[in-house]
């Protein structure tokens, strides 16, 4: 079966399964295949509710309800594209080292005061999530937002050979999941895919004028900046960063402005997020450049962004009944772990503890890169207490803290005796760490 006739089939069928046990009506499963699983062998349960099942093992289609292919994933991709070139509207692509989910819900929320937007969810971003987002899509949506997340070399030409974006950013390259690209430059790299498509399909990108490495990938041809610098399209402010960011910013629309022209004291555009850490200051602007590009008033962008709450663990502040909490435990890296520790220091607060879970996806390069935090840390002598959790940490245990613990299970039961108290405390660690599950004992 070619694709256009598979195409036909979700038309009239347009919701797809990839778990038989969420099956539902009038949808079609595609046995995805994993490291533990393959979804071959799950078909005939699917098939109990769903209307089809795309399989590639020949000796599972049995009927006709059951269509054959040669690779399931690349199928569910090549439909997922398919149905992306039905919709002449927007896509915005996202990507970066760190920032992308929450820019991209804060472009999603700024950009939902105009238009009805579409955006992936969660942090369904892979080779996967994209597919299975863009064939989410219908026709009442105005502007798709879709973020993009690599693992490797190439992950973003492919997503956005799915995708095909109209616009992107990215929000800023720095060291992560090295274990699968093997250096920094490979990551500058593979983040540039996005650039390099944006300029052979004529595309608008939105790049920070700040951020020396993303001028150096060659931004495409069509491009707006924004940035603290002067002469961008769109220009911002730090006003406050603790503890929720607060800016103000100024879009002119052109690069070349008269400065003393300029009005700062506009309170239609200025902004108080409920995000913690400067470096969402970034983000913020980011959404409300990409705001002003689409003729959004500068009234909504303000009520917008300032309606954002993160609920899922990154730049949270939480007060509990003994200590005030900055919960950033979703994702770590080398960079994102460095920024987090100096926005920290900077924090008005007495009695601030870092409690610091391992980095994860750095391969060769992790124990040196711990080992760096480890030091960068001991000569800040800033914290009141610094906590290690997981073995990357614990292999590097000298005596500059007596706190060491192998997973966050060690960690949990000595806070349950300490019982701290009065205390700004920093959560920082790759979300398999779970460091999350320590909040109950703070």
């Amino acid at each position: 079966m070619n694709i256009l006739e598979l195409y036909k089939i979700f038309q009239q069928n347009p919701k797809i399964c990839i778990d038989s046990r969420k099956a539902e009506s009038n949808s079609i499963f595609f046995a995805l295949k994993g490291e533990r699983f393959d979804g071959n062998k799950f078909a005939a349960d699917a098939l109990k509710k769903c209307a089809f099942a795309v399989v590639d093992d020949p000796d599972v289609a049995t009927s006709d309800r059951y269509i054959l292919v040669n690779d399931v994933l690349e199928t569910l991709q090549e439909l997922a594209k398919t149905h992306r070139q039905e919709f002449s509207i927007p896509f915005i692509a996202i990507t970066g080292t760190n920032g992308k989910t929450t820019t991209k819900e804060l472009i999603a929320r700024v950009l939902s005061q105009g238009y009805k937007v579409f955006s992936t969810k969660g942090n369904f971003n892979n080779h996967i999530g994209v597919p299975l987002s863009l064939l989410e899509l219908t026709p009442e949506y105005e502007i798709a937002v879709i973020e993009m997340g690599a693992n490797k070399p190439g992950d973003i030409r492919e997503l956005c050979e799915i995708a095909q974006p109209t616009h992107g950013i990215i929000t800023n390259v720095g060291k992560a999941h090295l274990e699968g690209f093997g250096s920094f430059e490979k990551v500058m790299e593979t983040k540039g895919e996005l650039y390099d498509y944006l300029y052979v399909n004529n595309g608008t990108a939105f790049v920070n004028y700040d951020n020396e490495y993303l001028e150096d990938m060659n931004p495409p041809r069509k491009t707006i900046h924004y940035g603290v610098s002067k002469f961008t399209h769109c220009q911002g402010k730090l006003i406050s960063d603790s503890p929720f960011v607060s800016f103000r910013w100024m879009s002119t629309g052109e690069m070349v402005y008269d400065e003393t022209e300029l009005d700062w004291s506009d309170n239609k555009r200025y902004v108080e997020l409920n995000l913690v850490g400067s470096y969402n200051f970034e983000n913020g602007l980011a959404a409300a450049c990409i705001g002003n590009f689409f003729d959004v008033d500068d009234k909504k962008i303000k009520k917008a962004l300032e309606s954002y709450k993160p609920d899922n663990y990154r730049s949270q502040y939480m007060k509990t009944d003994n200590n005030v909490l900055i919960v950033d435990s979703y994702n770590a890296n080398p960079t994102s772990m460095k920024l987090a520790i100096e926005d920290f220091v900077k924090f008005d607060a007495n009695s601030k503890i870092l409690v610091l879970g391992d980095m994860l996806e750095l391969g060769k390069v992790s124990s040196r890169e711990h080992d760096v935090l480890i030091h960068f840390i001991s000569d800040l002598n800033t914290f009141e207490d610094v906590y290690y959790v997981g073995e990357e940490f614990c292999s590097l245990k000298d005596e500059s803290t007596k706190h060491w613990f192998k997973d966050v299970n060690e960690l949990a039961a000595e806070l349950k005796k300490k019982k701290l108290k009065n205390k700004t405390i920093l959560l920082k660690g790759s979300r398999g760490m779970q460091l999350e599950r320590i909040i109950p004992e703070l």
